[in-house]
């Protein structure tokens, strides 16, 4: 029953029925139990989620009725209504999704040699105040509901479904701070992780924060196999503060601490996103306080030349000054990567799209 009710309060902040999408398997089998039915209905419904895709209820044909009755009156199958839709040259896809109560929030599918990566949104909004990210203009709205991560990527699944391709990597980078929304972020991690669910593979998984420390060693107790990266953007206290106010109430030698634990706990490499602004982050010296700040921590730096936006005062980083801040972290042994460009000829920066589609949402 508890398990059951942690389902429900999940969904609480939402003011109406909770979407069937935010339900773990073991979960859902609890609730049919309770409600009467038979426990391996739970699989037989994950299936007409998860592998056949459907949208409506009715449509689960191997329901009796009065299953299908009762599962429309306590959930939602939640759909999402695409707003926009744009393609790369590249292929990379972005989508604008206009939820049920008409807030907008973006997801993204980027085609790689591995595999199609899509990237999620977990909150409409954020609060963090990141100075280079347009997701922060006009602050936080709301949270997301598990379901309503989850129904990301099945919507981006349907599309591909029709090319014969499938999503097989996750990225937990979108629009809003994961760990700000952390209890449904999880929930919705364990349910893409899933064999019944979507099964994509945990180390297929990448979620991302920009320093909510508390929520760091949550993390790290939880011992996922799931590939973890931390915002960063600066090894330099006032700097990262400037560029990231969470950083004055979650301080940078703080930080570190919290990451050497998530290491030192689950034995995995951290990555750390550096995004390059011209004239603030990227010289010499700022290589060198960078490779002095990760010295003897087991991970991985990402180097990413900075999207323009237009609604900041950043400017790109040339390319020989991003390849020489690379040369500095190699030369100090530390594992370096400059992240490839994507979608330059669409809104490709985190929350574009959202302020130039919906002004409303973002002022």
């Amino acid at each position: 029953m508890e398990k059951v009710l942690s389902a429900k309060k999940k969904s609480k902040e939402l003011d109406r029925n909770p979407s069937i999408y935010s339900y773990q398997l073991h979960e859902l089998e609890n609730w049919l139990v309770e409600n009467g039915e038979k426990k391996f209905r739970g699989k037989q419904i994950y299936d007409w989620l998860y592998t056949k895709r459907v949208t409506s209820f009715e449509d689960m044909s191997n329901l009796s009725k009065e299953l299908r009755d009762k599962l429309a009156a306590h959930f939602v199958l939640t759909t999402l209504e695409t707003a926009v839709q744009q393609t790369s040259s590249d292929g990379t896809m972005k989508f604008l999704f206009e939820l049920h109560d008409g807030y907008t929030i973006e997801t993204v599918l980027m085609r790689h040699e591995y595999g199609n990566s899509i990237c999620v949104t977990t909150q409409v909004g954020c609060r963090i105040g990141c100075t280079f990210c347009a997701s922060t203009l006009g602050g936080l709205k709301r949270n997301l509901e598990a379901g309503e991560i989850v129904a990301q990527v099945v919507k981006v699944q349907k599309a591909l479904d029709e090319q014969g391709e499938r999503v097989s990597h996750v990225v937990i980078m979108g629009i809003g701070e994961p760990f700000d929304n952390y209890d449904h972020m999880l929930g919705f991690l364990k349910i893409i992780n899933s064999d019944e669910g979507l099964n994509i593979g945990a180390r297929h998984i990448t979620v991302s924060t920009s320093g909510i420390i508390p929520k760091i060693y949550d993390f790290a107790d939880e011992n996922m196999q799931i590939n973890f990266a931390i915002s960063l953007h600066s090894a330099n206290t006032e700097t990262r503060s400037r560029l990231m106010p969470i950083n004055r109430a979650y301080k940078l030698p703080d930080l570190m601490e919290a990451v050497r634990y998530y290491v030192d706990k689950t034995g995995r490499r951290i990555s750390f996103e550096y995004g390059l602004f011209g004239g603030v982050n990227d010289q010499v010296e700022h290589a060198e306080e960078l490779a002095k700040l990760v010295k003897g921590i087991k991970c991985h730096i990402n180097l990413i030349p900075v999207n323009y936006v237009p609604e900041r005062d950043y400017v790109r980083t040339p390319r020989e000054q991003i390849f020489a801040f690379e040369r500095v972290l190699k030369d100090r042994g530390v594992n370096v990567t400059i992240r490839r460009e994507q979608g330059h000829d669409i809104d490709a920066a985190c929350g574009q799209l959202r302020a130039k589609e919906r002004q409303e949402e973002t002022r």
